[in-house]
């Protein structure tokens, strides 16, 4: 995927996530580094669940973030070298944060639909 098309999909998933507001929001979170190859028995896993009220992008920054009872949660733009949608209301996003540093997380929406 080039860059072009990279940030059209995702400006395109933050211009019509509002679909999923009340929906039941599972962020999955892992840091990895060595590799761009996800190995998750090498990946530090962290797992969030609540109701998705806001998404929205915060200029200062250049954050796009969710927001829910109890959660904050952001990905930094300039940093997503990857961005996927791997099922039904699922999507993976990969930031790199350093040369062998990266993020992937995913979200899965348990849409109302």
């Amino acid at each position: 995927m080039s860059a072009d098309q990279l940030r059209d999909a995702v400006l395109d998933f933050f211009e019509h996530i509002e679909k999923y507001y009340g929906c039941t929001t599972e962020i999955t979170e892992g840091f990895m580094t060595g590799s761009s190859q996800l190995d998750p028995d090498n990946t530090t896993w962290n797992l969030a669940e609540f109701q998705l009220i806001r998404a929205a992008y915060r200029t200062t920054g250049n954050r796009f973030m969710l927001e829910g009872p109890g959660v904050y949660y952001e990905i930094a733009a300039e940093k997503i070298m990857d961005f996927k949608q791997p099922g039904r209301h699922k999507y993976e996003f990969i930031e790199q944060y350093g040369f062998d540093v990266f993020r992937i997380t995913r979200l899965h929406f348990q849409s109302k639909y």
